[in-house]
């Protein structure tokens, strides 16, 4: 589903156009529930103190666990994880359990944190704000670190995927 052209989409477009936004996957467990997404919208917002921005899709399967969650796990993916990014960002959680098919472990807020990125980042959302169509959440990293891939995946990388639900 391609949304319709909106009034600015000219204003915002030249911009747009030549960025090459880094991916990373988020992830969120709340109710007995697990679930994770590809996102494109994601930059730490503030220094002192530390805080990260990432913002998902009303669409996406992840976004009510995620507004239900406690905290948030977010996974910057290494130049070669075009599979990985095929999982999190083509199939849905809606009808496949993404989770049995890449390493994983329990975060300090419960998040899944994916063994194999470039680097990752944990913790307690603090603030949600409604966007438009993505919800961005506030999160203060309480955890991270490096994984064992290089460089980052970004989005002219896989600007070719069909997204498991609309952005």
């Amino acid at each position: 589903m391609v949304p319709e052209n909106h009034p600015n989409d000219a204003a915002v477009d030249p911009m747009v156009d030549r960025l090459d936004y880094p991916l990373f996957v988020v992830t969120a467990a709340a109710g007995g529930e697990m679930s994770g997404c590809l996102v494109g919208f994601a930059t730490q917002c503030s220094i002192d103190p530390p805080r990260f921005l990432v913002c998902v899709s009303k669409e996406n399967h992840t976004y009510p666990v995620a507004l239900a969650a406690p905290g948030l796990a977010v996974h910057l993916l290494g130049a070669d994880q075009v599979e990985l990014a095929r999982l999190f960002g083509e199939l849905t959680g809606d009808t496949v359990d993404k989770f049995a098919a890449v390493a994983w472990r329990a975060g300090l807020t419960g998040a899944p944190v994916l063994a194999d990125c470039a680097a990752y980042l944990e913790g307690p959302v603090r603030s949600r704000h409604d966007l438009g169509d993505h919800v961005g959440f506030i999160v203060e990293p309480a955890a991270g670190g490096s994984g064992g891939r290089s460089g980052e995946l970004t989005l002219r990388r896989v600007g070719h995927l069909d997204a498991g639900h609309p952005a």
